[in-house]
């Protein structure tokens, strides 16, 4: 690259971090969480406005030079921030011992699957090209079944401690319900990714790296739980931070040279690393927060690629994909929870809070763009969606609590003194 190209490049990753960052600010000021700012204007205003308004703009603001660098950094910070999102999949037995998470868990992905796949099949029925594309049609609708199923551990985490609800019991079955949805996601991505893929092998590829993916992690948190591992992490936490992201780095472009997604490479280095570690805890933060910085690179990079080559938001298609999402996760979440013996108001915020999607729908959604499942208009579509589910469950659960507040107590039946225990 020569010097006025670097200088170019260095420009715009400081406009692209400063809309980042303003997109977070304007988003925490109305009570949404910051990825909801980044995706709205990284992804969907942004170049939407600068597409309308100068047709020419990216060729003259961001040519190609300038812009695959950016995306090469972008797709880098993702790949850092899933290491934190792997890292707090823990599904550890003190939280799996409550038999209503595991219907909890299955009453909201069954639903969400059923709703994606008939989704999926809808569309192959109309067979319209800039929806459907050329994808072999297992593949396309699995992945949308899965992108109906997701729920965003991370994002969802961070809305549960900003309203004190983590240690409460809809707060527990929501987040531990999420993290086990989340896990069978990666799994049928991986299935999505082996059969999309032309000489990836199909599903016994994408079966043979999650078996060798489960094994490595096995092994290596074996092995960085010795005391020797913990003394050097303790020791020297900013070295085992940087080896970490080199690691990360590395095995992210060994997954993509397999023909499979960086995700998964990402994913097997952050399920290495010990839960509940104070020492390991820290350089994971590290790199899961410098990845969560470059994030917004990625969005509008991916932003201008999307919008370049296609015709706009398909706007019947999203009302239905919201519509169907919004219905099949909180509708299923609010159906078992009752079942379950929880009360209206409990039961209606474990389905409100699996009703968000956040960034890890926008990660599975990605690897369908760059695999060749989802064009460019589905995966706008599916953008909206992801950023209305999730903008959705901070202002739901406060009309929930709001409600609660205005309700009467319950009358005590005739012969019952009011507080009598």
């Amino acid at each position: 690259m020569t010097l006025p190209v670097v200088a170019h490049a260095i420009a715009a990753l400081g406009a692209f971090l400063a809309v980042g960052f303003l997109g977070r600010r304007l988003a925490r000021r109305v009570g949404q969480p910051g990825v909801v700012g980044e995706i709205a204007f990284g992804m969907l205003l942004g170049p939407a406005v600068l597409g309308l308004a100068w047709p020419k703009a990216q060729s003259v603001l961001l040519p190609a030079d300038v812009l695959e660098p950016l995306r090469d950094l972008g797709h880098a910070g993702l790949v850092l921030f899933l290491v934190g999102v792997a890292h707090e999949l823990r599904l550890d037995n003190s939280r799996l011992r409550d038999r209503a998470i595991g219907w909890t868990a299955l009453g909201t992905l069954v639903p969400s699957l059923v709703v994606g796949a008939a989704f999926g099949g809808w569309l192959v029925f109309h067979d319209q090209p800039a929806l459907r594309g050329t994808a072999p049609t297992l593949a396309f609708v699995l992945l949308l079944a899965t992108t109906m199923a997701v729920s965003a551990v991370p994002v969802l985490a961070r809305i549960l401690a900003d309203r004190g609800l983590t240690t409460t019991r809809a707060g527990r079955l929501s987040l531990t319900s999420a993290a086990l949805i989340d896990a069978v996601a990666w799994l049928l991505l991986a299935v999505v990714i082996g059969i999309a893929r032309p000489g990836s092998g199909g599903v016994l590829t994408a079966a043979t790296v999650l078996v060798v993916g489960v094994v490595a992690a096995t092994l290596g948190r074996r092995l960085l739980k010795t005391p020797q591992a913990e003394r050097v992490c303790a020791r020297w936490p900013w070295l085992v931070a940087v080896v970490l992201g080199i690691c990360v780095l590395q095995a992210a472009d060994l997954a993509e040279s397999r023909g499979l997604t960086a995700i998964f490479g990402a994913f097997v280095v952050g399920l290495m690393i010990p839960p509940g570690s104070p020492h390991w805890d820290a350089p994971v933060r590290w790199v899961s927060t410098l990845g969560l910085w470059l994030v917004p690179v990625f969005f509008i990079a991916t932003g201008l690629t999307i919008w370049t080559g296609s015709g706009g938001i398909p706007w019947l298609v999203t009302i239905l994909a919201t519509a169907l999402a919004v219905l099949s996760k909180i509708g299923g979440g609010y159906a078992v929870s009752r079942l379950g013996g929880e009360g209206h108001a409990e039961a209606l915020r474990v389905g409100v809070m699996l009703n968000t999607r956040g960034l890890t729908e926008i990660v599975l959604l990605q690897a369908g763009y760059s695999a060749g499942v989802l064009t460019s208009g589905l995966y706008l579509a599916l953008l909206v969606m992801a950023v209305v589910t999730t903008s959705m469950t901070g202002p739901l659960l406060s009309l929930i609590d709001h409600r609660q507040a205005l309700d009467p107590p319950p009358t005590p039946r005739k012969g019952e003194q009011v507080g009598a225990g």
